[in-house]
């Protein structure tokens, strides 16, 4: 039954107590609770396909996958994305005594999600990327369309600092060997 069926029938209702009245408020919330959940996934693949964005606006040109090193510098560069904006907000705040709270609550939030980022690359699991290292993914990567609904077809690993020097040192390794 659709939403706009069940709270017609609830407006119908005379008693609050009543077992129909009842079993339509339970309806109501299951339905919302669903609702609830989609818009979450939909939240997170929006989140995840801003940082994959970014990535592929910074890679158009790019034919070839990247080489560990190439892929580390790309990486410290999106870690750096919001220098700019942190410098705005340090300047406005600078400018006069009752300014020194404005824009407090985003340079916070950068500041967090920052933090957090580059916590996780350097020195925690990582961050979920794909492996632009490996020429399937990376080419899947270039055909991307952009949307957050095709995710979920690029395969995503938790990319650090540890596994990219580790993976150049040993393509270094191979290539002393041939």
């Amino acid at each position: 039954m659709p939403k706009q069926t069940i709270l017609k029938e609830l407006a119908k209702c005379k008693h609050p107590k009543s077992r129909k009245t009842l079993a339509l408020t339970r309806k109501v919330k299951k339905i919302n609770n669903r609702e609830k959940i989609k818009l979450g996934h939909a939240a997170k693949a929006n989140m995840v396909g801003n940082k994959l964005a970014w990535f592929a606006e910074r890679l158009y040109e790019q034919n070839a996958p990247l080489t560990p090193a190439e892929y580390e510098a790309l990486i410290d560069g999106y870690l750096k994305r919001f220098d700019r904006e942190l410098e705005q907000i340090k300047i406005v705040q600078s400018i006069g005594k009752h300014r020194a709270t404005q824009h407090a609550a985003r340079e916070a939030a950068i500041k967090t999600t920052l933090e957090t980022e580059l916590l996780n690359f350097n020195s925690g699991g990582g961050i979920e990327l794909p492996d632009l290292c490996d020429p399937i993914n990376f080419k899947l990567f270039q055909e991307w369309d952009g949307s957050a609904a095709t995710i979920q077809h690029l395969k995503l690993k938790f990319i650090s600092r540890k596994m990219l020097e580790k993976s150049a040192t040993e393509s270094k390794v191979d290539k002393m060997h041939e």
